[in-house]
Formats: C-alpha cells, structure tokens, sequence
C-alpha cells in the first residue's frame, strides 16, 4: 500500500518564536504536511502574517489556536476581525455565551469555531487550585463539550483520552474532535499531562491531532511527520 506524503489529520504546530522560524520550518517539512497550528505564543512575532502566507501561497490550512475568552460584544469583534483572514480553524474556550459570540463573528465565513474543554496540561489537582467545580475531570470534560456544541461550537478541542466519550454525545454527531497532547510512543511528556499515541487517537474517535515538539524538535523534522503519517495510515 501506498502512503499519502501528507494527511490534514495531522496538524503540526508551529510553537516557535517568530515568524522567521515557522516559514524555515514549514519549508523544511514542505509537503510532508498540509495543516499548521499557529498559537497564542506567535502572535506578537508575526502569526497572522505567517498563518496568511501559508494559506494564501502555499496553500496550506490553518488552525488560528487564539482560545479567545471576553464579553460576548468583544468576542464577535474579534473573531470578525480573524475571520477575513479565510483561515480553517480558530479556538475560544467554551464558555456558551462565548462560543454563541465567535459563531456571530464568524457569520458567513468557513472558519471553524473549536471550544476548549479542559486544557491537556491540566488535571484534577490544577482545577482545584483554580477553583473549578468538584468531580471527576471526564465528567467535566463531556459536560463542557455538550454546552459548547449545543451553543454551536463546530467541534471541540479536546485530549484523546476523552475523544471516544465525546463522540458519542448526542451533540457531537457531525461535529469535529480535535485533540492536542500528541506524542508518538517514545516522546517526551513536556508539559502535557493527558497524552495519546497519533493512531489510538484516530481510532477513538478524533478527526484531528495536533502534534508539535516531536516534530519540530527532530532531528529530521520531516522524517518525524511522515512517521506520524505513517502511522494514522497504518
């Protein structure tokens, strides 16, 4: 059987510094992949720029990661203004009344609005710190997803591990899953705390991963991505 070069499931993010960087490395993985995540972390180094020139020239997709949250008046300004910019994916956290904001703002367009449900680097013990409700994280997870889908969120960001509960939400039917916390088998944790291999997370239900540091990091940037490929095809 013949691989695909590149599969959009995969979406490597671009979490490096500036601009600069994210264009040498998206020219070093070339067609080894299709979609780029550009995060909060870059925006101040030139992300919007980057996150056009990809899209606009070299016909990439792009997921916008800006998990905004604000008044609703303030979120629909915003994701007006992003929305312009003819990009695939931009994150908000799920809050209803924000997610019912972002659809506003992006009325009309393609843009994909994706709620963040509980953040991959968190668990139980970060959630008491922050003073979030009692109970078990999945449980929190699921019940955020289903009010972020009822107020029209078009997918939900969420870990793998709770990829396959979210699937089979009522709400969920037709809706994406994208879950970041990503590491092929025999990568480093880093900072996430609820990680999946590329392959268990398609199988239990995510549409989409997103995988940066093993990639970015590599010796061979688009040897990893292929091998990552390699194994959602495998």
């Amino acid at each position: 059987m013949t691989l695909p070069l590149s599969d959009d499931r995969l979406i490597v993010a671009l979490d490096v510094p500036h601009a600069v960087a994210g264009l040498e490395l998206a020219t070093r993985l070339g067609d080894a992949v299709s979609f780029y995540k550009i995060g909060l972390g870059m925006l101040t180094g030139g992300g919007l720029a980057l996150a056009n020139e990809l899209k606009q020239e070299h016909g990439k997709r792009i997921f916008l990661d800006m998990k905004l949250f604000d008044i609703a008046a303030t979120v629909e300004a915003a994701v007006r203004g992003l929305a312009q910019f003819d990009l695939d994916f931009l994150t908000v956290h799920g809050d209803p009344h924000v997610v019912r904001a972002a659809k506003e703002g992006a009325a009309g367009k393609d843009l994909k609005i994706l709620a963040v449900t509980v953040l991959t680097s968190l668990d139980r013990g970060d959630l008491d710190e922050a003073l979030i409700a009692p109970g078990d994280l999945r449980d929190i997870v699921a019940t955020r997803a289903a009010r972020a889908l009822e107020a029209g969120a078009d997918g939900v960001i969420a870990s793998a591990q709770e990829a396959a509960m979210i699937r089979a939400l009522p709400e969920a039917q037709g809706r994406l899953i994208v879950t970041p916390g990503i590491r092929p088998a025999g990568s480093a944790a880093n900072d996430q705390k609820r990680i999946v291999t590329p392959g268990r997370a398609v199988a239990i239900g995510a549409d989409h991963i997103v995988v940066g540091r093993p990639v970015w990091q590599a010796t061979d940037p688009r040897a990893a991505a292929q091998a990552v490929v390699a194994e959602l095809n495998g």
